[in-house]
């Protein structure tokens, strides 16, 4: 082994772990490992920064573009509105929301499509009086298979393209992956919809719906006692009998920069004085009316809540959200948004922190206060995505079928050849903005940035890695554990490998890292490398075991009050399913 696979090695260990990790951002975990792999002189000086121009890099930017753009159309809502009724059994609809989910995602970012059609199925599991911990499981599967059906529903789909087109001088096209995606979203929204609902814990199907659907009485919030407030003149336990008959739990009362002990608390508070408390927003609601208390400090300078109109708002927190790591008091939401972050829901946990000083998870459910004409941009501009149907003023249902025209036009051109497929989206992207279908101040905040910055970061190492002989090292690796073996079981090996890295990092990260890989192994055994980059995307794809291998998994982890140990039940042998039906799939379409 060389020096420089050494290193490179190294530093691609590091990723993992701090990936898995998970402290710090994907995005700037990528970022740090080129200026690394830079410094060690590994990755050339002049190659440093040429995964942000790469093809794939530029047609996810685009893509998530497009996909806000079929957002604001309400294409999704009208969807979803004519074919999902809550008054069906649970298999009929999951299969139909199963279905809806795949589709979407074939045609637009997965992400974005669980995102449009999580807040459906939550008012839908409301009506039918269901917990949404049964369907938004399966939901977030689905939406995962479906991004394997086309070259733009998946990341990692765009990244083998690419890689195919520096290996053979052709890249993929649109639906090249077609026929192999196609047959593991069938078969698996099949085992989803028959048997993979039944394997998710029955603990998460035994709550109160209509009163804790989004698993309300876990969240902490702080409440302010007031100079004119009746708590000032309260004992303590008087004050907790009255949270008590609120539905609520007192867990603290801060004094400042402390935090009071019980028997200081006996002597009751004071103005200033802030009550932690953890229940439910209603109960919250009722206690501050009834002890005269605040909901926010209005010690923090400008931009305080004002005034009457003041609404509720829960959302959750995809990974990569510009909240995510950071703490209310940090990104300054009152002060920028006169929006106050009044609770945080993450699986019954409590805080020892202020509400506004914890540093939020993926997968966390905020509860926002403020003006309701405020919420939806705070929430935009935090990144999150809100729990329930957006208004109506963000929908622009009459340009509808001009943008499904103008991106089912888009597609063709470039199936037939007739434009370069990121040329053929950039088309999309200007006819949005020219018909606002995608309001030009939107363009910039539909990117998710985290993932360009994460893939124009991994590609140069990917390249030092292959060009280092490094690939061609693991690739030597993988055939001599399977040596005697036909092709057919190094082909297995490769996928199971992948898909148990994906499940533990970032999918994207997972397809620049294999891809090379398989090229090299085919290379090695004199076979197409079709089959093996094919194996790499289904593999990078089906991230179903833990809720950090996909965004999607993260974002119902706090809707659908899932623990982490939950997602294996279903997740492994779907995974094992898929492995045993795209196999045989992609020897047929694309053989050895």
């Amino acid at each position: 082994m060389t020096t420089d696979q050494m290193i490179l090695f190294a530093i691609l260990a590091l990723v993992f772990v701090f990936l898995i990790w998970g402290r710090w951002r994907y995005d700037l975990v990528a970022f740090a490992a080129l200026v690394i792999a830079l410094v060690a002189g590994v990755v050339p000086a002049d190659r440093a920064f040429s995964g942000f121009g790469h093809p794939a890099t530029i047609v996810i930017a685009l893509v998530l573009i497009v996909s806000r753009g079929l957002s604001n159309a309400g294409v999704v809502e009208l969807v979803a509105a004519k074919v999902i009724d809550a008054s069906r059994s649970l298999f009929l609809h999951i299969s139909l929301l199963s279905g809806i989910s795949a589709l979407l995602s074939a045609v637009m970012n997965n992400v974005a499509a669980l995102a449009l059609l999580m807040p459906v199925e939550l008012q839908a599991s409301l009506k039918a009086k269901r917990s949404p911990g049964l369907t938004l499981m399966p939901l977030s599967f689905a939406s995962i298979l479906g991004g394997m059906v086309t070259l733009i529903g998946t990341p990692p789909n765009i990244i083998i393209a690419a890689f195919r087109g520096e290996a053979v001088g052709e890249p993929y096209t649109m639906f090249d992956f077609t026929p192999v995606g196609a047959v593991c979203a069938l078969v698996g929204i099949l085992f989803i919809a028959l048997v993979g609902w039944r394997l998710i814990p029955a603990a998460r199907s035994d709550r109160d719906h209509a009163k804790d659907l989004f698993d309300l009485e876990d969240y902490i919030a702080e409440l302010t006692v007031t100079e004119d407030g009746k708590a000032k003149d309260m004992a303590y336990t008087d004050i907790e009998a009255l949270a008590e008959e609120s539905g609520l739990q007192i867990v603290g009362v801060l004094r400042g920069k402390h935090r009071l002990s019980s028997f200081a608390m006996l002597s009751g508070v004071q103005p200033g004085d802030v009550l932690v408390v953890q229940g439910g927003p209603d109960g919250m609601e009722k206690f501050a009316g009834a002890a005269g208390l605040d909901f926010v400090d209005t010690s923090q300078g400008p931009g305080m809540l004002e005034g009457k109109g003041l609404e509720l708002m829960e959302v959750v927190v995809p990974q990569g959200a510009r909240i995510e790591n950071r703490s209310a008091l940090g990104v300054r939401l009152l002060a920028r948004h006169g929006v106050n972050l009044l609770g945080i829901s993450r699986q019954g946990r409590r805080f020892r922190e202020r509400v506004r000083q914890v540093r939020i998870e993926a997968g966390d459910i905020l509860l926002l206060l403020g003006p309701g004409s405020l919420l939806p941009t705070a929430a935009q501009w935090l990144g999150g995505l809100p729990l329930a149907q957006r208004g109506l003023q963000l929908i622009q249902r009459q340009k509808a079928g001009l943008a499904v025209a103008i991106f089912a036009a888009a597609i063709a051109a470039a199936s037939f050849g007739w434009l370069y497929l990121p040329i053929a989206l950039a088309c999309v992207v200007a006819l949005y903005m020219i018909f606002e279908i995608v309001p030009r101040r939107e363009v910039y905040d539909s990117v998710e940035w985290p993932v360009i910055v994460l893939l124009g970061s991994m590609i140069p190492i990917g390249e030092a890695l292959e060009t280092s002989g490094g690939t061609a090292l693991i690739a030597g690796s993988i055939l001599t554990l399977s040596e005697g073996y036909s092709a057919t079981v190094v082909l297995v090996l490769l996928m199971v490998v992948t898909m148990t890295l994906s499940d533990v990092m970032n999918n994207t990260a997972t397809a620049v890292i294999a891809a090379p890989i398989a090229i090299d192994i085919a290379g090695r055994l004199g076979v197409s490398p079709d089959p093996f980059l094919m194996a790499v995307a289904v593999a990078a794809s089906c991230a179903f075991l833990t809720p950090i291998g996909h965004k999607n998994n993260t974002l119902i982890l706090g809707p659908g009050g899932y623990k982490f140990g939950d997602y294996w039940r279903m997740g492994l042998p779907l995974e094992i399913l898929i492995v045993a039906v795209s196999i045989p799939t992609i020897l047929v379409v694309w053989p050895l």
